[in-house]
């Protein structure tokens, strides 16, 4: 990660892809691995509790894997050959049996999906969060009249409340597509043309397929999905979509918060968004990280759909591309609903500016072309809409 990177993720975001966790999931693969053929009568129970044992990542020097990946060409390889050997201090019998019947990218891809479902769970909350604010925010000012603007020019009277409920629908609805991807997505994975089926017998393959999905709270997908890779990808577009979402918002705002115009304002709070050399800027910073987000976010999207192109029953160069952008899409999705999520409850709203710039549109018109597009009327009816939309989308249910 560069230093300019930093401030546009979220920490626990990073934390959940650093190397640490990404290690610690491989090593919860690998003893969830043990327990279930022990389970299922393949390798020995004294050798599943002494692998098991072994899993815990404090035990192992992290930074030396990850550089041994370099050579190896697999975070796993070296990540099994230092468990193998940890195994064997105490337990040289038990060594046989780590990572039996299973491959590399079985226990990279469910880190993965470990590290993904945490990373989901922060993104979900702060996007509940952010809707919520702008729900409440929309309420509040349901008939507060302000300008439209279509073609970036003044339009008609509208309110800042059904503004604000176009803005937390999309995240609604994204919320919900999410959790539908995340569910399909989120699979153990285990066997495959290579590997697991060919070594353990199909009954029992399976059986150990089941147990170890129960165990990591991950789905079982029936199979491997070594090289299809479309509900893992489907779920970052789910991100993509999210993360543009999240950036219409902050436009908005950050065209609403111009001096010029000066209708909203970021929550105010010492050293938040100050320039190096003047006093009285302040620079849109939630806004700023929503944006930065939802301009790199399309090309990590379409990097994971051209790794989508994996050779036969293993990916060369495809896979590991994705494994690379993977996470920072992620980064960018979390780091746009965090940002919001901070900044939309603390949003300043400014009612008399909003009256000015309508009447500042109006003046000069005639009087029937006033009465019709910026009559007070305009917002008391966006205001009843407002309300409704807030309604729906409180009681929004995805269509069965």
């Amino acid at each position: 990660m560069s230093i300019f990177e930093g401030f546009l993720s979220a920490p626990e975001t990073l934390e959940a892809f650093g190397d640490q966790a990404i290690v610690a999931g491989m090593l919860r693969f690998e003893a969830a691995l043990a327990r279930a053929q022990a389970a299922e009568g393949l390798i020995p129970p004294d050798a599943a509790r002494s692998i098991a044992a072994s899993c815990r990542v404090e035990l192992f020097d992290v930074a030396k894997i990850v550089r041994d990946s370099a050579c190896a060409g697999s975070i796993a390889i070296p990540l099994v050959r230092a468990l193998t050997e940890a195994v064997a201090l105490f337990n040289a019998d038990a060594a046989r049996h780590v990572h039996h019947a299973s491959t590399s990218q079985d226990v990279v891809d469910t880190a993965m999906a470990l590290a993904t479902r945490e990373a989901v769970a922060l993104l979900d909350a702060d996007l509940a969060r952010a809707v919520q604010a702008l729900l409440a925010l929309a309420e509040r000012h349901a008939a507060t009249p302000m300008l439209a603007r279509t073609l970036m020019q003044p339009a008609s009277v509208t309110s800042f409340g059904l503004k604000c409920a176009g803005w937390a629908a999309p995240l609604v609805r994204g919320r919900s597509r999410l959790h539908a991807a995340a569910g399909r997505a989120l699979q153990l994975q285990l066997g495959g043309p290579v590997g697991t089926l060919a070594q353990m017998p199909p009954a029992q393959g399976a059986a150990v397929r089941r147990r170890m999905a129960q165990e990591l709270g991950l789905a079982d997908p029936g199979g491997s999905w070594h090289t299809q890779r479309d509900e893992w990808v489907a779920l970052g577009c789910e991100l993509g979509v999210i993360a543009g979402s999240l950036g219409k918002i902050a436009g908005d705002i950050a065209l609403l918060g111009q001096h010029e115009v000066g209708e909203v304002a970021e929550p105010h709070e010492p050293g938040r968004g100050v320039a190096t050399t003047m006093p009285h800027k302040r620079n849109p910073v939630a806004s700023m990280v929503a944006l930065a987000a939802a301009q790199r976010a399309p090309q990590r999207v379409a990097a994971l759909l051209a790794a989508m192109v994996q050779q036969h029953e293993r990916g060369l160069g495809s896979m590991q591309a994705e494994l690379a952008e993977w996470p920072q899409l992620l980064r960018c999705a979390h780091a746009g609903a965090r940002a919001l999520a901070v900044a939309l409850p603390g949003l300043q709203v400014r009612p008399e500016r909003m009256a000015g710039h309508i009447a500042s549109a109006s003046t000069g018109l005639p009087r029937a072309v006033a009465d019709e597009w910026f009559s007070p009327a305009l917002a008391e009816g966006a205001g009843r809409i407002a309300l409704e939309q807030v309604r729906a989308l409180r009681e929004w249910q995805p269509p069965q």
